[in-house]
């Protein structure tokens, strides 16, 4: 069931990323870091973990490559909740890591879960060094100025645009800040096995879209206590989002379909794919 198989994967990483953390030296820092990645969906590390089982990868062998995406992805929580950026004092259901400790502590906390991940990424644990080589590059260019950073990048410099972004445009955006990372992730499992990455890629378009416009619906429909953290930012300061641009009846719609394009696209995997189709109807049902 999928419900369970998220509960153990959510177990298994924080697990992961708790022993990681641990081998650093005792300081605020690593209980900052430690703070900042507890927690959370695990979404992207069940689709890691999921993507490499369709090639006959185990979770042992998987576990680094998870906990690598949930560390960067951790990071760009920490930073997006900057006063330089968002200036958010909640995130899941907690005070922010610079409320909690201080501005410099929640940089280099962030700083350090990025650099955690790659590290993770290289863990012989993963297989022969060509296929962790081929990680690492994808990794950083989900991530990178091309992917996430990028995004982030769209988003502020829309806080300040004459007008409110099209939406092209806010596709665009949310392929970079949301969507890079997800497809990385998806993607991992063949990335691992020297697969096919395409049938993947597919997916994880759709599903990273899917995932973004559920999250301004939630914006718009959702409670703060199952959140985890502020909603009806984007309203409140103007800015376009899917609901915005389509409504929230034409957002719901957009969402589903995509859902269903997402379902399509695992069609080679047959009945191995079942848990990622489950995630892809997650994402829309959701609540936080």
């Amino acid at each position: 069931m999928f419900s369970e198989r998220l509960k153990d994967v959510q177990a298994a990483v924080e697990g992961a990323l708790a022993q990681a953390i641990a081998a650093h030296p005792e300081t605020p820092l690593r209980d900052a870091m430690a703070y900042a990645a507890s927690g959370g969906k695990r979404l992207r590390a069940f689709l890691v973990l999921e993507s490499a089982a369709l090639f006959g990868i185990g979770e042992a062998a998987a576990m680094p490559a998870a906990a690598a995406v949930e560390a960067l992805h951790a990071y760009s929580l920490v930073h997006d909740d900057l006063p330089c950026m968002d200036n958010d004092d909640l995130r899941r259901g907690q005070p922010t890591v610079h409320v909690k400790w201080d501005e410099a502590t929640a940089v280099l906390a962030g700083d350090a879960l990025q650099t955690l991940a790659f590290q993770l990424c290289a863990d012989p644990a993963l297989g022969g060094a060509e296929n962790r080589i081929a990680l690492v590059a994808a990794l950083a260019q989900a991530s990178g100025a091309a992917g996430m950073v990028y995004g982030q990048a769209l988003d502020i410099a829309a806080e300040t645009a004459a007008a409110p972004l099209t939406l092209a445009e806010i596709t665009e955006l949310q392929a970079g800040k949301t969507g890079a990372l997800i497809s990385f992730a998806a993607q991992a499992g063949a990335i691992l096995a020297g697969a096919d990455r395409a049938p993947l890629a597919a997916y994880a378009k759709a599903l990273g879209l899917a995932f973004q416009i559920a999250d301004d619906i939630l914006d718009v429909e959702g409670s703060e206590e199952a959140a985890g953290k502020r909603l009806h930012k984007d309203a409140e300061a103007g800015k376009a989002t899917f609901v915005s641009l389509l409504g929230l009846d034409g957002a719901k719609a957009r969402a589903a379909a995509l859902v269903a394009e997402a379902e399509a696209a695992l069609a080679p995997y047959g009945a191995k794919a079942e848990n990622l189709r489950e995630a892809a109807r997650y994402v829309i049902a959701r609540e936080k």
